[in-house]
Parts: structure tokens; C-alpha cells; sequence
């Protein structure tokens, strides 16, 4: 079984290992709106890198307030041309990464960029969209639940009311899999962005069910890759993006 998130547009790299022997488990955020690398994506190809790169110095340093208001203020006015703009891009991200995927034995949820109905309608045959259920994959009972904890809007988000009542339909699991970490500080912060994005919902399933293993992204330069939370392994499995790495879970 091998699992990879934070694909964000990598096209060629995830064309690669799709390739490969056994089930693929992608935990979400397949299309790239910003690399905070490099500023490039979606939203600098219909804004403007040098818009980008003002909203991720504002979001940098935790002017997430100041981000808001710069972005309604470049868009005002415009705000159906940009949505078109935006939309048209999407759209094609989705049907070039999704393609990648092949002919993969994948099971594929969403993140907090993601767009879960136009994942959803764009994933080629074999691959399944999974979000807050259990599938048997290679006799190991795994949970599914996808979203992430954020507030900037983003298509993807969930509350965490929302995301205690996915953990609350799936039930007990040996192995556990969502975009977003439990809301543990080495796993939850971004070295680099410094925000914590970790789920609270996410931690308090993993006290109660126990689950053997917790398998996540969403953060792209974690503290720490792993760390165990009472009886369950919690495992980082990104940033495929960034490094085109795959985890094996090793049955």
C-alpha cells in the first residue's frame, strides 16, 4: 500500500508512480494554487506573481486579516471574470492531474484546496473518491476523511464539526487517513508558515478509537514527520509536490 499527499500539480511525478505496484492512496490537495516556494500556480496564472507574492508575505507573517482584505480589494469589481478565470483553470488542473493517475488502483480524497465535486467527476476508472467511509484495502480496515482545517475560504475547508461527524461515521479502523494532522504542534506547524492547521476533531478520534495508524499532509515542512499520540502511529505522508516521494505502508 502506498500513500502520497499535496500532490499540487505535479503532473509527471504522480504519472510515475501510478505506475506502480499496489493500491495508491492519495490524501488530497491535487491542484496547485500557490507554491509558497515559488509563488507560482493557479492563482499567480490569472493574478500575477507580484500579487501573489504580496498575499504570501501578508500570510507569512500572520496578517491573515491583511491578506483578506488585499484579495477583496484586487478583486473588486471584477469579481465574476476573476471566478471565470479561475474556474476555466481549475478545471483543466484537474483533468491534467487526474489523468496522471492512469490506470491506478487509487483511492483519492480531498483536501482544503481542493474542489471535491470537480475531483470527484474528473478521476479516470479506476480510482475511487473516498470521504468519511471504510474501505478494505489489502485486509486492512481504512477510514477515510477528507478536508482541511483552514479559514481562508478555500473550497475545501471543513469545520471541525464537520470533520468530528465524518470520524463519527466511519467508527473504529486499524489505519485512519485524512488530509489534515491531528492538532499535535510538531505535526500541525509549518516551519515555514508558521500557522497550525491540525484538527482537534482528528486528535480526539485517535484517543478514542485508537486506530493503529494515522496517515495525513497538508503540512508542507512539519516539525516532525511522525510522531505517535498514545497507541497510534502518526505519519506524515507529503509533500509530494515538493519531493516526489512515496510511503509504503508495509502490511
Amino acid at each position: 500500500m502506498r500513500l502520497i499527499a499535496d500532490v499540487h500539480g505535479a503532473a509527471a511525478a504522480l504519472r510515475k508512480v501510478a505506475v506502480g505496484t499496489g493500491p495508491l492512496l492519495v490524501l488530497g490537495d491535487l491542484i496547485n494554487f500557490i507554491d509558497y516556494r515559488t509563488n507560482d500556480g493557479i492563482l499567480a496564472d490569472v493574478s500575477g506573481l507580484d500579487f501573489v507574492t504580496e498575499i504570501v508575505e501578508l500570510r507569512t507573517r500572520g496578517e491573515y486579516e491583511a491578506s483578506a482584505d488585499r484579495w477583496r480589494e484586487h478583486a473588486s469589481g471584477r469579481e465574476e471574470q476573476l471566478r471565470a478565470d479561475y474556474d476555466e483553470r481549475v478545471e483543466a488542473a484537474y483533468v491534467e492531474i487526474c489523468a496522471a493517475l492512469g490506470d491506478a488502483d487509487a483511492y483519492v480524497t480531498y483536501g482544503n484546496v481542493d474542489r471535491p465535486e470537480s475531483l470527484r467527476d474528473h478521476l479516470p476508472r479506476t480510482a475511487r473518491y473516498v470521504d468519511a467511509e471504510v474501505v478494505d484495502i489489502e485486509g486492512i480496515r481504512v477510514g477515510f476523511a477528507g478536508g482541511g482545517i483552514t479559514s481562508l475560504g478555500t473550497p475545501g475547508e471543513v469545520t471541525e464539526e464537520e470533520m468530528a461527524a465524518k470520524l463519527e461515521q466511519i467508527g473504529p479502523v486499524e489505519m485512519l487517513c485524512t488530509h489534515v494532522p491531528p492538532a499535535v504542534r510538531p505535526l500541525a506547524i509549518d516551519v515555514l508558515g508558521g500557522r497550525a492547521k491540525g484538527s482537534a476533531a482528528v486528535l480526539d478520534y485517535l484517543g478514542r478509537h485508537r486506530p493503529a495508524f494515522h496517515y495525513f499532509g497538508d503540512i508542507h515542512q512539519p516539525m516532525a514527520l511522525s510522531w505517535r499520540v498514545g497507541e497510534t502511529m502518526c505519519r506524515n505522508v507529503g509533500y509530494f509536490r515538493g519531493t516526489g516521494n512515496v510511503f509504503t505502508h508495509e502490511v
